[in-house]
C-alpha cells in the first residue's frame, strides 16, 4: 500500500475534523503517527512520522560507528521524532545550530526535520555536550534514527 502527498493531507484533515487526539497507522510497508498540538483549540497537528516506503540503507562505516556509540555508557542519542529530511542549519550557508563540542540544554534546538514542506525544529531534550552529528546534511531520516550523540553534564 503507498500514500500519496495528497492521502496523507487529507489523512491530517480528517484527524483535525475528528476528537482524536491522535492516530496511528502502521503495515509493512508504511507507518504513519499522527498527534494533535497542544494548543487547545485542535487545529494544530504536528505529524510526528510520515509514510515510509524503504528504509535508508547504512554504510559498513556508518553502522560500525553507530553501534560502537551505542555501546558507550556515557552518551544518549537525540533521535528523529519524524520521519523527513534531516537540515543542521535554518537556511542553505547558515552556521549549523550545533557542532561537535557544543554544549546544549533540554530545550536547544538543535537541527529542523522537513516534512511535507513543514519545517519542524528539534529540540535536544538533554543536556550535555554534541559527542557526534550521526547524519549528514539534507538526509532523509526515520522515526527514531539517531540524529546526535549527547555526552551529559
Amino acid at each position: 500500500m503507498s500514500l500519496t502527498d495528497e492521502d496523507v493531507r487529507e489523512i491530517l484533515r480528517l484527524i483535525d475534523e475528528s476528537d482524536l487526539d491522535e492516530l496511528h497507522i502502521e503495515t509493512e510497508n508504511f507507518v504513519l503517527h499522527v498527534s494533535k498540538g497542544a494548543g487547545g483549540d485542535g487545529a494544530s497537528l504536528t505529524p510526528l512520522m510520515g509514510v515510509r516506503e524503504a528504509s535508508p540503507t547504512r554504510t559498513p562505516e556508518r553502522q560500525e560507528r553507530t553501534e560502537r556509540l551505542e555501546a558507550s555508557d556515557r552518551t544518549s542519542a537525540i533521535e528523529s521524532p519524524m520521519l523527513g529530511t534531516f537540515y543542521r542549519a535554518e537556511r542553505p550557508g547558515a552556521e549549523p545550530f550545533v557542532e561537535v563540542g557544543t554544549h546544549v540544554e533540554p530545550d536547544t534546538i538543535v537541527c529542523i526535520i522537513e516534512v511535507m514542506k513543514m519545517m519542524n525544529s528539534v529540540p535536544a531534550g538533554v543536556a550535555g555536550t554534541i559527542a557526534e552529528v550521526c547524519c549528514e546534511n539534507a538526509a532523509l531520516v526515520e522515526y527514531g534514527q539517531p540524529l546526535f550523540r549527547v555526552e551529559p553534564k
